[in-house]
């Protein structure tokens, strides 16, 4: 006799219920969601929404729409051009030579060091990072400043003095954001440094190779996600750096420091024009943007 069919339990097919199950799973996000679409997607859709009126602070009773003339405007502005130039050098300056190389080499000698060396550099690296923004800009403006240290330094060792914040103001600032963010950089990779299997430089060392080839063939390629990853997160801060500029130089002498935060922070809240500043803090957003999109790339050719 053939066998008896199966039973309906066994037969049971998906319902209202199986349909219902990726609701249930995506319900303890919801309030997440919630807070992300108040606090970030909200102000930036307004954002957007104005950077395309005429809105002012003061002067005016109602905002017009004037689609892309805040835009166009800004890119027949010789200020917001120098900006863009200046944002530019102090990103490559402090984010990407800066804080990433001194980073690497600090972390890269600290494995070598002793427990104490360990201990004492990392204590007076994060110390420079942990500070707030305004406090590590009062110092670096003391140490830069005609009569400030380095200038004491200099006339000790009989070297001549300048004004740092006036002769040179781009470089002070960003010497002062790679003090700061460097600790970062340093904690990133001592941990991809210590993810390295000691077999593999052992082996290289025992073939001959030197501490630089060691370096080039070895270290780096092992570690170029964790670069790709510290040189994405170094740059989105160092774009939006504002406190630390305003406090040693206020984007001068004249506009030879003003990156875009400081154009943008002048143009909104100075001159009033909320419309225009919005303009250039979208424009600002595009370009971290854009750098987020060229490192992720790279993240995902490697993965």
């Amino acid at each position: 006799m053939p066998p008896p069919p199966p039973r309906g339990d066994h037969q049971k097919k998906p319902g209202r219920g199986g349909a219902r199950r990726p609701l249930t799973r995506a319900l303890p996000l919801a309030p997440s969601l919630v807070l992300l679409l108040l606090f970030l997607a909200g102000p930036i859709a307004y954002c957007a929404y104005i950077a395309f009126t005429d809105l002012q602070l003061t002067g005016q009773a109602h905002s017009s729409f004037v689609g892309f003339k805040n835009f166009t405007a800004a890119f027949k502005d010789d200020a917001f051009l120098n900006a863009v130039w200046l944002t530019l050098v102090f990103t490559v300056l402090s984010s990407l030579i800066g804080q990433n190389t001194l980073g690497l080499a600090l972390a890269a000698l600290m494995q070598r060091a002793s427990k104490t060396v360990r201990t004492v550099t990392g204590a007076v690296v994060v110390c420079a990072w942990v500070l707030p923004e305004v406090v590590a800009g009062f110092l670096l403006y003391a140490f830069f400043r005609r009569e400030g240290t380095l200038n004491a330094i200099l006339d000790w060792l009989h070297l001549p003095t300048q004004n740092w914040l006036f002769t040179l103001p781009i470089l002070a600032v960003s010497f002062a954001n790679v003090w700061r963010g460097t600790a970062f950089s340093m904690l990133v990779y001592s941990a991809a440094l210590g993810e390295i299997p000691k077999e593999i430089t052992e082996a290289a060392e025992m073939d001959g190779a030197g501490g630089w080839r060691r370096m080039w063939h070895i270290t780096l390629p092992m570690i170029r996600r964790s670069i790709a990853t510290n040189l994405m997160l170094n740059t989105l801060q160092t774009l939006s750096v504002f406190g630390l500029i305003w406090v040693m130089t206020r984007g001068g002498p004249g506009n030879r420091s003003q990156t875009l935060p400081l154009f943008m922070y002048e143009q909104a809240f100075q001159k009033s024009m909320i419309g225009y500043g919005t303009a250039v803090a979208l424009l600002l957003l595009v370009v971290g943007s854009l750098f987020s999109l060229v490192y992720m790339r790279l993240l995902r050719s490697e993965a």
